[in-house]
């Protein structure tokens, strides 16, 4: 398995608290993968680049506010939630996901990892009634359509660099995808940050709502 010390080489301003959970991470992942399939069994050997630093990736572009709400669709076995929740402790994670197992892999993870600043919940974001700053994802659907589960859920007033909006994952040709949506977006190259060759297609997309 990767080491997680690729972890502190792009963010070498983690405290020793982080770091520690960053270690854990991949040991934690790797004994709820063999209970519950929530990462390929061949992508597990690469967790810290094709998970945890990918997650990671929105940091590069945005630093949560402490106190600020950030909600994690489709977020799977706690990406890219878990990742920013140990980066930024003081921001509130809420993290959903429709399928109940990847929601306990979610909060095991979590509770190992004492992180008290993440919520998991088995429900569709078409049913979510709060409202947030930032509402973050990987590529669980196209642009279209996860706009149209999300576009109702963010606080009107803005705190941060970036008004409230989306900020999501996503790869490869993004052109035809985004202007289903007619919006304005930017997109930003994780390739400019991490040097790796898992990173060359890789993007965050933002979207102000």
């Amino acid at each position: 398995m990767q080491e997680a010390s690729i972890i502190s080489h792009y963010f070498p301003q983690l405290t020793k608290k982080q770091i520690d959970q960053f270690a854990q991470l991949g040991t934690l992942y790797k004994e709820w993968n063999d209970k519950i399939n929530v990462v390929s069994r061949k992508d597990i050997e690469n967790i810290y680049i094709n998970h945890v630093l990918h997650s990671l990736g929105i940091a590069k572009l945005i630093t949560f506010n402490p106190g600020a709400d950030v909600l994690d669709v489709g977020t799977g076995g706690g990406f890219p939630g878990v990742p920013l929740a140990i980066l930024f402790p003081e921001t509130r994670f809420h993290l959903v996901d429709s399928i109940g197992k990847k929601i306990t892999v979610v909060r095991e993870v979590s509770a190992a990892l004492g992180l008290t600043n993440v919520k998991a919940e088995q429900i569709r974001a078409e049913q979510i009634r709060n409202k947030y700053d930032f509402i973050v994802s990987r590529a669980v659907t196209r642009m279209k359509e996860f706009y149209g589960w999300v576009n109702t859920k963010t606080k009107p007033n803005s705190t941060h660099s970036f008004d409230n909006g989306i900020l999501y994952l996503k790869g490869g040709d993004l052109d035809e995808e985004m202007n289903e949506l007619k919006k304005p977006y930017s997109v930003t190259n994780l390739s400019d940050f991490f040097k790796e060759e898992f990173f060359e297609t890789k993007r965050v997309v933002y979207m102000p709502l």
